[in-house]
C-alpha cells in the first residue's frame, strides 16, 4: 500500500508557463509524482522530471510524432521519463496503467486507433490487473489516457471522440481516477471532472492536482 497522502501534477496538451519556468519549484516543490497524458513535447517532460526530481509517467497523444533539438538531433521521447503504454506499474505504492493514443482519424495512424484497436490493449494489460488483485486486493489506482472515455469530455468529431473500452475498464476494474488530455479547454466553465461509477474522470488540459489520500481519510 501506499504511504500516507499524496500529491499528484497532471499535465498535458499544453505547456503552461507556471510549470516551464523558474518557479516551478516554488510552485509544485512538494510534488511525489507527476503523470503525463500527451501531446506536449520531450523538452518540456524532462525539464519538469529535473526540476521537480519526481517519478514522470506518461503516454503519448496523437500529435507526439517527436521534435528536432536545437543540435539537430531528432528526439522521439523524454529521457529519464517512464512511458506506461500497456502496461501497469506499481510507484510508491499506487499501482497505475496507461494507454496512449486517440481514435483513429487519419492516414497517418501514429497513436491512433480503432476501438477495437483499443480494447485488444486493454486486453492484453488483463493479466497483470488481476495479478494486482490477487496481490494487493484491487486492480488498478489510475489509469492515464490520453482520450477520454466515450462520451466523458470527449467530442463529436471522430478525432475527440472517446474510446467505449475506457468505460468497460472502469466498470471492471473500478480505478479511482482516470486521467486524460486529447480535449482542450477554452472556457473556465468546462467541466473538467467528472464522477462514473467508482472512477473520478479528469481531463487534465494544461495541468491538475491530485491530492491522493488514503481510502480511510477521503479522496482529494
Amino acid at each position: 500500500m501506499f504511504q500516507g497522502p499524496m500529491k499528484i501534477l497532471t499535465v498535458s496538451d499544453r505547456i503552461v508557463e507556471s510549470i516551464y519556468s523558474a518557479s516551478i519549484k516554488q510552485r509544485f516543490g512538494d510534488v511525489d509524482l507527476v503523470l503525463a497524458c500527451g501531446d506536449l513535447p520531450p523538452y518540456y517532460l524532462e525539464f519538469i522530471v529535473t526540476m521537480l526530481s519526481v517519478p514522470l509517467l506518461y503516454v503519448f497523444g496523437n500529435h507526439d510524432l517527436g521534435v528536432f533539438t536545437p543540435n539537430g538531433k531528432f528526439k522521439y521521447a523524454p529521457e529519464g521519463c517512464i512511458n506506461i503504454d500497456g502496461r501497469v506499474v506499481n510507484v510508491k505504492g499506487l499501482l497505475i496503467g496507461g494507454l496512449e493514443g486517440s481514435m483513429l482519424y487519419s492516414g497517418r495512424s501514429h497513436h491512433q486507433y480503432t476501438e477495437w484497436d483499443m480494447r485488444w490493449k486493454a486486453l492484453r494489460m488483463a493479466p497483470a490487473l488481476w495479478w494486482n488483485r490477487l496481490r494487493y486486493g484491487r486492480f488498478l489506482d489510475i489509469l492515464i489516457t490520453h482520450a477520454p472515455p466515450y462520451r466523458i469530455h470527449d467530442g463529436s468529431d471522430l478525432c475527440h471522440t472517446g474510446f467505449k473500452t475506457f468505460l468497460r475498464m472502469m466498470d471492471i476494474y473500478r480505478p479511482r481516477y482516470l486521467i486524460h488530455g486529447h480535449v482542450h479547454i477554452y472556457s473556465p466553465h468546462t467541466i473538467v471532472r467528472t464522477t462514473y461509477r467508482y472512477t473520478q474522470v479528469v481531463n487534465t488540459y494544461g495541468y491538475q492536482i491530485i491530492n491522493w489520500r488514503d481510502v480511510q481519510s477521503g479522496d482529494g
